[in-house]
């Protein structure tokens, strides 16, 4: 079924802002998403009738609360079809998740002289945490190159990899370039030698049907924000074997089972890894977003959006002077671009003042822009209410843009 972005538009209240007197474009879906009006009406019916602390309480509010929270790991359970609910574990967000492994596995399973392997396409949030545990325990951070097309070198991968090798780290989509990475044979290629993977879908999961069992992935973390849902929220998919082994990544209330002076015992999972309260408002609208997303269809999303990529691209090519980077067959719908030698930020400046938000500037992958040679990017990225017409008036007024500084 084709995807009518116009009705769709109707879901998502801020769609029909204006900005500087022009309708609002919205190309910054890779920072992220708006929210469609049932996740707006989940918080504000949550706050307005059930908030209560979860898992606490035997009064009526706490087990309300309770229930629509676990209901909505039950849904991101079925979202990426993990096995056990106890396999989902609620962050603040990808950068959250990938914080708790690098600091939780590192500590269990890293020493002086270890390996860790990650991408050069990488965003910070899976570089900064790594090297963060490579100062604390000793170890090595390698780096698997790409291409100048943004696809990555996988053929290097067996001579990156050797005994002292702990974990692979990986995007499954990048950011920038928008590469879908072959995530299910580099990590078929890892297990081969007993090395677990952690994946990064914060770019996969809005664009893509993600299925952990079938990839056989032993982490994977997404953002909320990204798929729709609120700020604050984010989900780590872990292989129960794994998680059972590490140590909690933070201490306080609902992570233990019992505390005394001498001994701290801690919770089964998923609770042993979500200290505190929680954010559990916006869990329970990540699980509103995904029944929204799975409404709608994956499929359709998938199709739809392709679509507005191929049609983008084309567009977008044709006008001379402007040079795409990320040239991989298999992308996901985000666009990264510059006009001959104007700057990025000029560039992104003017199209806000037609009413166009897109992105500008590193995207939090300076090692990727290192190997382009580049200090920034313009990066125009797209989501299932994003329309034909949209891009044609980017692409006049990118256009216009060359003209003026010309």
């Amino acid at each position: 079924m084709m995807i009518d972005a116009i009705e769709v538009r109707k879901n998502f209240p801020i769609l029909s802002t204006t900005v500087h007197g022009n309708p609002l474009i919205y190309l910054d879906n890779a920072a992220t998403t708006q929210k469609p009006e049932c996740v707006i009406q989940t918080i504000d019916e949550l706050y307005r009738t059930s908030n209560a602390n979860i898992h606490r309480g035997v009064h009526f509010l706490s087990e309300q609360c309770t229930q629509k929270y676990e209901t909505a790991r039950e849904t991101v359970r079925k979202f990426i079809n993990a096995e056990k609910t106890s396999e989902i574990i609620f962050t603040a967000g990808t950068t959250g998740s990938i914080n708790l492994v690098a600091t939780s596995f590192g500590e269990r399973f890293v020493s002086v002289g270890d390996e860790i392997i990650i991408s050069e396409m990488e965003h910070h949030s899976n570089i900064v945490p790594w090297q963060l545990l490579c100062e604390r325990k000793g170890a090595t951070l390698k780096i698997i190159p790409f291409d100048d097309k943004g696809i990555l070198r996988i053929d290097l991968l067996d001579s990156l990899i050797n005994e002292h090798t702990k974990i692979i780290a990986l995007t499954h989509v990048s950011n920038v370039l928008g590469t879908i990475n072959p995530v299910k044979e580099i990590i078929a290629k890892a297990h081969s030698r007993n090395i677990p993977v952690l994946i990064d879908g914060a770019q996969a999961t809005p664009h893509g049907d993600v299925d952990v069992q079938d990839l056989d992935c032993d982490f994977y973390a997404f953002s909320g924000h990204k798929i729709y849902a609120p700020t604050g929220i984010g989900v780590l998919y872990g292989k129960e074997k794994l998680l059972e082994q590490m140590p909690p990544y933070q201490g306080g209330g609902d992570m233990i089972s019992t505390v005394t002076f001498e001994k701290t015992t801690y919770a089964q999972l998923p609770l042993k890894f979500e200290a505190g309260t929680l954010n559990f408002i916006d869990a329970i609208a990540l699980g509103a977003a995904i029944e929204y997303v799975n409404a709608t269809g994956k499929q359709n999303i998938i199709e739809y959006e392709q679509k507005l990529l191929d049609y983008a691209t084309k567009k977008l090519s044709a006008i001379e002077g402007l040079k795409i980077f990320g040239e991989a067959d298999k992308k996901v719908a985000l666009i990264s671009f510059l006009l001959k030698d104007i700057h990025h930020l000029d560039t992104g400046m003017i199209l806000d003042k037609k009413g166009i938000a897109v992105r500008t500037g590193t995207l939090c992958t300076e090692p990727l822009l290192t190997h382009f040679g580049k200090t920034g990017f313009v990066r125009a990225s797209f989501a299932f209410y994003n329309t034909f017409d949209e891009i044609d008036t980017l692409a006049k007024n990118l256009e216009k843009i060359l003209l003026m500084f010309n």
